[in-house]
């Protein structure tokens, strides 16, 4: 689901996902699929207002990884879009590079 269009699958992927094939490829490429085997600490960016990426799949993600015990932080930024990051408001694009410095701190920093 996205802003791109009923499309999307057909035209770029080039398979009917609404087929037994076509749906077995779409849930291959689901990183729900492979939940089990995460074990990375995760911080999600999201934008309310992103429509290209739909806040509830980034939402599933978290969820999951989160009822599996992984580490992960979900930042929703209220009247932002799929642009946060090249023309969000300054604010909101100094707390987003904040909160990716410090995720790296605690989870990447030689101690």
């Amino acid at each position: 689901m996205s802003d791109i269009g009923f499309f999307f699958a057909k035209n770029q992927l080039g398979y009917d996902f609404y087929t037994d094939e076509g749906l077995k490829r779409l849930w291959d490429q689901s990183p729900l699929k492979y939940i089990n085997n995460m074990k990375t600490p995760t911080l999600f960016i999201h934008s309310n207002e992103d429509y290209r990426c739909p806040l509830e799949q980034g939402m599933q993600l978290f969820t999951a990884l989160k009822e599996k015990g992984v580490p992960a932080r979900f930042c929703m930024f209220k009247g932002e879009n799929h642009e946060l990051s090249r023309s969000g408001k300054p604010l909101h694009r100094e707390k987003r590079l904040k909160e990716i410095t410090d995720w790296m701190d605690k989870y990447l920093a030689v101690k």
